[in-house]
C-alpha cells in the first residue's frame, strides 16, 4: 500500500471506510487523485489470510483487538436522553469500527427507496410538528446509480413488478439466497391473508462475483465478519480497488479530532490520533467526511473554531439535528416442526404490504415484515427462549430441547419521522478515551412512529398465526435508543438555511469539505438505508470528481 506523508498534501482526505466512504476511496483514486482514508477502527481481517473469527464470546469482548464494533460502554462512550429537560443516562449506541466499516456485520439488507420516497412530503403532506420535507434530488436521478451499486458491491435478489419495489433498469447481478423455513412460513402465511411475499435484496453473493465466493450459509452472519467474503462489504469489494491504484492509503486506528480550517474558511486536513495516541495532521485539498450520521455530525461539532463557533458547517444550526435512529417492532412463536434457521443468512423473505403509509390507519407511517429469527447459540440460550421458560436448572435445560430450531421470529423495519428535536451533540461532561466531549443523543419518536410499531407488532402476531404458530409472544412497543441505521443529522438541500449540504454533498458552508453518508437522508426510508447511501455516494463522487477537475473544487461555484 503506498503511503503518504502528513505534511504533503494528499488531494482528499476521506474519513470512515464504510458504506459511503469506502466508495468514495475507489471512485476518486481510480480517477488518479490522491487519497488517505482515516478508520478509527482496526484492520480486522483487511489485507490478511486469517478469518473473521465466529467466537461469540470473543465478539462480545470489548478488549479484543479485531473488535468489529465501537465500545458504547468503554472507548467510545454515548449519553442518552428523551429530551432537552432530562438528565442522561449511559447510552447503548454502536456503529461499525473497523476497516470497512458497518458493512463488515450487517445483515446485509440492500433495498432501495422507493420513487415517492423522494418526495413523500409531497405525497402524503407535511405532518405538523415534524421536519418531513422532500428531498432535492429525484428518484431517476439516482436509479442508475442504485444500479451501479448493486454490481459492483454485488448484491442479491429478485427483480419484482410491484407497486411496494423501487423499479429497476437491471437484474441484480445474482440470484436471491435460498428461501429457509421462515420464508417458506411466510408464504403459508401470506396466502391466507393475501399479502405480498418477496426474497428480499443482500449484499452476499450466492455464487461465484468478480473472483469472491458465494455464500455457504454458516449460520454465523450477521455481527461478524464474513470467512468467505460472500458478504459484500466496503473491505472486500472498492477499498482493494481503491488501494491497488497506488493512489489510496487506508490508515486504521486513525481517530479523527478535527477537521482542520484556514482564515478563509477552506478545509485543510484532518487532525487526528494514530494508533501510539500521537497527534497527527494530514493536509489535503478536501476532506470526505463518511463516519456515518452519528460520529459526522459529532465531528462537525468538535470542528468548531472561530469563525465556525457553532460547528463546521452549521450555520444553519442543524448540524445534527433531525436524527432517526430507526425504529421496528417484533413477535415471535414456536412451530411444531424445527425450523433450523440458523443455517443461511439473517434476512430472509419481506412482506410488503404496508410499506406504503395508508391513511385509513389513523396515523403516518410503513415498513417491512421480514423472516428473520435465527440467534447464535449463546445468545439463544441467553435470550431465546419464550417468556414463559424456566431460565434455570433442569426446566431451562428441558425448554431448550424443545424450543431450539422451533423459534419463528418476524422483524419489521418501520418509518421514523424527522423531529428537530431529536439529535447528536456534545456531551458536557462525559469524555471519550481520547479526552474529547462524548456523544450526546436526544430521541423521541413522534406519536405516529409508536403507533405505527404498534400496528406492525400486530400484523407480525397475525402472520404467526395465520404460520400456524402457538406460544406466541410480542414484547411492548419500545421507543429506539440507538441503532445501526442511524440518518439525518446533515441533511441535503437546496436552501442554505434548511440543511447543511447541497444536491451534491458539498457543504453549504465549506466549499471543499463534502459530506457523504447516512447523515443526508433527508427522510429515512423503510428503514433501510446502506443501498441508498451506497447509490449517493456513487452519485457524489462523479461530481466531485468533474469539480476537481474543473478547478471548482474549493471555490464551490
Amino acid at each position: 500500500m503506498r503511503q503518504f506523508r502528513p505534511q504533503d498534501e494528499v488531494d482528499f482526505v476521506i474519513i470512515g471506510s464504510g458504506a459511503a466512504g469506502g466508495i468514495m476511496a475507489k471512485q476518486l483514486s481510480t480517477a488518479g487523485f490522491s487519497v488517505v482514508v482515516l478508520e478509527q477502527g482496526g484492520w480486522g481481517k483487511y489485507g490478511r489470510e486469517q478469518e473473521y473469527t465466529k467466537d461469540e464470546l470473543l465478539n462480545r469482548n470489548p478488549s479484543w483487538e479485531d473488535r468489529l464494533m465501537s465500545d458504547p460502554g468503554g472507548r467510545q462512550p454515548n449519553t442518552f436522553r428523551r429530551s432537552e429537560g432530562e438528565d442522561t443516562v449511559p447510552g447503548s449506541h454502536s456503529y461499525g469500527c473497523v476497516v470497512g466499516g458497518g458493512t463488515v456485520t450487517y445483515g446485509g439488507s440492500s433495498w432501495r427507496h422507493l420513487p415517492w420516497e423522494f418526495n413523500e412530503a409531497s405525497v402524503v403532506g407535511t405532518i405538523e410538528g415534524t421536519g418531513l420535507a422532500d428531498w432535492p434530488i429525484t428518484y431517476e436521478e439516482l436509479e442508475p446509480y442504485y444500479t451501479q451499486a448493486e454490481w459492483e458491491m454485488g448484491i442479491s435478489g429478485l427483480r419484482v413488478d410491484s407497486p411496494f419495489v423501487a423499479p429497476m433498469s437491471r437484474e441484480y447481478p445474482v440470484p436471491p439466497v435460498p428461501m429457509k423455513s421462515s420464508g417458506a412460513l411466510f408464504e403459508v402465511a401470506a396466502a391466507k391473508l393475501g399479502l405480498t411475499v418477496v426474497p428480499g435484496p443482500l449484499a452476499i453473493i450466492t455464487q461465484p462475483y468478480m473472483g469472491r465466493s458465494g455464500c455457504v450459509n454458516c449460520g454465523m452472519c450477521s455481527g461478524f465478519g464474513c470467512h468467505v467474503r460472500a458478504r459484500s462489504s466496503s473491505a472486500v469489494t472498492v477499498l482493494p480497488l481503491a488501494v491497488e491504484t497506488g493512489n489510496c492509503e487506508i490508515r486504521a486506528r486513525s481517530y479523527v479530532r478535527e477537521i482542520s480550517v484556514d482564515n478563509s474558511g477552506r478545509v485543510t486536513g484532518a487532525v487526528y490520533f494514530n494508533a501510539d495516541r500521537q497527534e497527527v495532521f494530514q493536509r489535503a485539498r478536501a476532506v470526505v467526511l463518511s463516519a456515518n450520521a452519528s460520529e459526522s455530525a459529532r465531528l462537525l461539532l468538535l470542528s468548531a473554531s472561530n469563525g465556525f463557533p457553532d460547528g463546521l458547517a452549521n450555520s444553519s444550526g442543524l448540524v445534527g439535528r433531525y436524527l432517526m435512529l430507526g425504529n421496528g417492532a417484533s413477535a415471535s412463536g414456536l412451530m411444531e416442526h424445527p425450523l433450523n434457521d440458523y443455517k443461511g443468512v439473517v434476512s430472509g423473505t419481506g412482506i410488503l404490504d404496508f410499506v406504503p403509509s395508508d391513511p385509513d390507519r389513523g396515523f403516518y407511517g410503513g415498513g417491512r415484515l421480514t423472516s428473520r429469527g435465527y440467534a447464535t447459540p449463546i445468545s439463544y440460550g441467553l435470550n431465546g427462549l419464550s417468556p414463559d421458560a424456566p431460565r434455570w436448572g433442569a426446566g431451562y435445560k428441558q425448554a431448550l430441547r424443545e424450543q431450539a430450531g422451533h423459534r419463528f421470529t418476524i422483524n419489521c423495519f418501520t418509518t421514523q419521522l424527522p423531529l428537530e428535536t431529536n439529535r447528536v451533540d456534545l456531551d458536557p461532561e462525559l469524555r471519550d478515551d481520547w479526552g474529547l466531549p462524548a456523544m450526546r443523543i436526544t430521541s423521541a419518536s413522534h406519536p405516529d412512529d409508536i403507533a405505527n410499531m404498534e400496528f406492525f407488532r400486530q400484523r407480525s402476531i397475525e402472520i404467526l398465526e395465520a404460520a400456524g404458530a402457538t406460544n406466541i409472544w410480542a414484547s411492548p412497543v419500545r421507543d429506539s435508543r440507538g441503532s445501526a441505521h442511524n440518518r439525518g443529522t446533515c441533511r441535503m438541500g437546496n436552501d442554505p438555511a434548511t440543511s447543511v449540504v447541497d444536491r451534491y454533498h458539498r457543504a453549504h458552508d465549506v466549499p471543499n469539505l463534502f459530506i457523504v453518508d447516512g447523515s443526508n437522508l433527508v427522510t429515512g426510508g423503510r428503514n433501510h438505508p446502506t443501498m441508498t447511501i451506497q447509490a449517493l455516494a456513487f452519485r457524489a463522487a462523479d461530481h466531485l470528481i468533474d469539480a476537481a477537475r474543473t478547478g471548482d473544487l474549493a471555490s464551490g461555484t
